[in-house]
């Protein structure tokens, strides 16, 4: 909690200050912009160039501000910025907003900031700003977590290029300040990283010193006579990766815009390819999608990646797909206590420390109240879930500057290149065509089997099929969206969106009647208050959709490097609407050798080069 001391932010956990009392901002670029002499290095950057800042304590924000101020004031244009930051304890809501109220300079930034703030989850988050030139990774764990998935394979191969030691005073948080921490820094760095504190301890420099770093001590700010600068000394490597200028983007569904939004960002041309002759025409075409997280107690990959993505997608959403309540609605969403295991998933769930926005605990009578229908069991209440218009977030995705559609191509072969690949088929006139480009993305699910370099992956269709189900009076009270082991939609247009069925190898999209009974007979089951709202139904002219998913083992999408130059985002199974935008932000930020939004373990376990040779071992 944030306690207040002569007017500043003051942390009674530690017993110490956040800033300077002289001045937090003239403090933060005194040692940590000047101390990395940040405007001359961003000046110098090249565009299409990235310079990726590491930040042991983010506090308050301040220190990325100003950085986010300077970069915007002083780099090249078409240059971008990683910003990585660690902290263990985050600032409640307004904590942080009356913490930043103290600098009016940083205003614009500070709103921007604290409206993701409130999207933060345990672990990983990535948020965007300044149209995706800056880019925020604030990892909330231990720092002792953290830097191990920042690592390379040795000292001067990781991809920091400069370092804010801002933790509380090493006598006050010694955790912070440890050999292992200076060790986790150096792996973490690239040659020829530097760092900056406001510490000039002699412990401090020697373990820095011993970790790689050339120490030197400097001028510090106000009444601190000294601080501490160093430059990483390692040697240094040559760089083998070339920045992709193009790239080609199979598939127009959920996958496949977000990974061209993310590679468009980055200053990539990009060509996006779709058999069909719109975007969105399979398993992203439902008129509605449930943004729906199952979370777990567990800390295994899978769990962490959820808690990830879903933090992402809301933060994306913002951005792009504004909640407006006719292609986006945060109506909130209430998972039931529906069986045994549910329950004690839950109960596991509670018992931890979760940030108060995700999600609560509630009764039956606190459900009914929150979704205005009646509730036979409680469950968790997510208030920032709700509801997505998939194509309309493919379309904002897709028509991002920079990237070229191609409707009604399809692909046949994949053929690389002494340098970059060949993407050859025919347009839906017969007519044959090939694209050139120095990377190719595949995106376009079960389908990919059909290409050769993607006729090993374990991919599976799974058909699925919702329901429309007319609304009436008694029905419509149902303000958010009910999930148990399927769900429903309040009624949006004057129709509840309820789904959906789950058959594996089965690639028919006819609109069956026992699918729609499968899914009522779940109404019934779990929300039977609705089932009774909505009166008779003629199971035969009930309208709704039915389209093919892809599903792989573990329920584990693939994301990330096949073999070089080609990539592949596939297998989001039901997931799609939450995995899909940091999973395009991941194949970016490796076809582009930028900081990873996800740790290394986790991209490990994506990854279908590690994937498919652990296959191989066992």
């Amino acid at each position: 909690m944030l306690d207040w001391k002569d007017g500043q932010p003051y942390s009674n956990r530690y017993g110490d200050v956040y800033f300077s009392t002289d001045s937090g901002l003239e403090e933060s670029r005194h040692v940590f912009l000047q101390g990395n002499r940040l405007a001359e290095r961003f000046a110098g950057l090249r565009s299409g160039e990235v310079f990726t800042v590491g930040e042991t304590g983010f506090g308050t924000g301040l220190n990325f501000l100003c950085v986010w101020q300077l970069f915007e004031q002083t780099a090249t244009a078409g240059a971008t910025l990683d910003f990585f930051s660690i902290e263990r304890f985050p600032l409640g809501d307004e904590e942080i907003r009356a913490a930043l109220r103290l600098w009016p300079e940083l205003a614009s930034q500070a709103q921007v900031l604290c409206a993701n703030w409130k999207r933060r989850v345990p672990g990983w988050n990535r948020w965007s700003f300044a149209g995706g030139r800056i880019r925020l990774t604030l990892a909330i764990c231990d720092v002792a977590d953290a830097l191990p998935e920042l690592m390379g394979e040795s000292v001067g191969l990781g991809r920091v290029d400069a370092w804010f030691l801002d933790g509380f005073s090493p006598s006050k948080n010694p955790e912070m300040w440890s050999p292992e921490v200076f060790s986790g820094i150096a792996n973490a760095s690239r040659f020829g990283a530097t760092l900056a504190t406001y510490s000039s301890a002699g412990w401090v420099r020697r373990g820095l010193s011993e970790a790689g770093f050339t120490m030197q001590k400097s001028p510090g700010f106000g009444r601190k006579r000294e601080m501490l600068c160093g430059k990483l000394t390692a040697v240094e490597l040559p760089d083998g990766l070339t920045i992709p200028q193009s790239a080609i983007v199979i598939g127009g569904g959920l996958a496949g815009c977000a990974a061209a939004y993310a590679l468009a960002q980055r200053g990539v041309a990009v060509t996006l390819v779709e058999r069909a002759e719109q975007l969105a025409q399979g398993a992203s075409g439902n008129p509605l999608g449930i943004l729906h997280a199952r979370f777990s107690a567990g800390v295994n990959p899978l769990h962490r990646f959820v808690l990830a993505s879903y933090g992402h997608a809301l933060s994306q959403m913002d951005a792009i797909l504004p909640v407006d309540n006719t292609l986006r609605a945060e109506c909130g969403l209430l998972q039931l206590a529906f069986s045994d295991a549910e329950i004690k998933r839950i109960g596991r769930l509670v018992m931890l420390d979760w940030p108060i926005p995700l999600f609560e605990a509630v009764d039956a009578e606190a459900a009914t109240k929150l979704t205005g229908m009646r509730m036979e069991r409680g469950g968790l209440w997510f208030p920032s879930a709700g509801w997505v218009v998939p194509p309309a977030l493919c379309e904002r995705w897709a028509g991002m500057s920079g990237i070229t559609q191609q409707l009604g191509h399809a692909v046949e072969t994949l053929t690389p290149l002494v340098s970059g690949w060949q993407v050859a088929g025919q347009n839906a006139q017969g007519q044959k065509w090939q694209i050139n480009a120095d990377i190719v993305v595949v995106c376009c699910g079960h389908q990919a089997k059909q290409l050769a370099q993607f006729e090993h992956f374990p991919l599976t269709p799974v058909r699925g099929q919702i329901s429309a189900l007319p609304g009436t009076q008694e029905s419509i009270v149902l303000n958010s969206v009910v999930c148990a082991d399927g769900y429903s939609s309040p009624a949006e247009c004057g129709v509840h969106i309820a789904g959906a069925t789950h058959s594996f190898d089965d690639e028919g999209t006819d609109v069956r009647s026992t699918d729609h009974a499968v899914n009522l007979a779940r109404l019934e089951q779990h929300i039977p208050s609705l089932r009774s709202a909505l009166g008779d139904l003629d199971l035969d002219q009930l309208d709704g959709r039915a389209s093919i998913r892809c599903s792989a083992p573990g329920a584990v999408p693939l994301v990330g490097k096949v073999e070089q130059g080609l990539y592949c985002s596939l297998a989001h199974g039901t997931r799609g609407l939450l995995t899909a935008g940091i999973s395009g932000e991941l194949i970016a930020a490796l076809a582009c050798d930028t900081l990873p939004p996800l740790p290394m373990t986790i991209v490990v376990e994506l990854s279908p080069e590690a994937r498919l040779q652990r296959k191989k071992t066992t």
